[in-house]
């Protein structure tokens, strides 16, 4: 088995509801960070999103877990037509132990993921060993609501 961080966001719809249906969907997650509101980082004006970073303990490659990450998005019913533009649902491959991917649909670790709060701060929180080091680039608000748990809790109880 191999530990693997997948990171979700969300900022169209029920945010909350797309990111619980995604989660649910993985299965067996070793792990979900907290919840956290962030600022849009790059591409249009647009809402605030929702991010979590789950933690898997899995046998899949990072391609295997590209094709879930598509599945994921598609029945969030994800729609393309902007760059970095609002979404349902985004779910992407942010590492995955001891493998390096350099393909045009496909760069694990995520090339990007350094330059973005909303990816360290709730990985930091499952693997520290991965924060290490990491400087906020403080590009937007980036705020902690809660535990998955609480805040998952919270939205079935109707309190959110």
């Amino acid at each position: 088995m191999t530990r693997a961080f997948l990171g979700l966001g969300s900022n169209l719809g029920d945010r909350l509801g797309y990111l619980k249906a995604a989660v649910a969907a993985i299965g067996d997650c070793g792990a979900v960070s907290g919840v956290y509101e962030t600022d849009p980082v790059g591409g249009p004006d647009q809402g605030q999103y929702l991010n979590v970073v789950v933690e898997l303990d899995t046998s899949c490659s990072a391609r295997d877990l590209l094709v879930l990450c598509q599945a994921l998005e598609e029945s969030a019913e994800r729609v393309r037509e902007v760059r970095w533009g609002p979404r349902t649902l985004d779910v992407d491959v942010l590492w995955v132990d001891g493998e390096t991917v350099d393909e045009p649909d496909l760069v694990v670790p995520h090339p990007r993921m350094f330059e973005r709060a909303f990816v360290m701060r709730p990985l930091g929180e499952l693997a520290p060993d991965l924060a290490e080091g990491w400087a906020d680039p403080e590009t937007g608000d980036c705020r902690r609501l809660g535990d998955w748990d609480q805040i998952t809790f919270l939205a079935n109880e109707g309190a959110l």
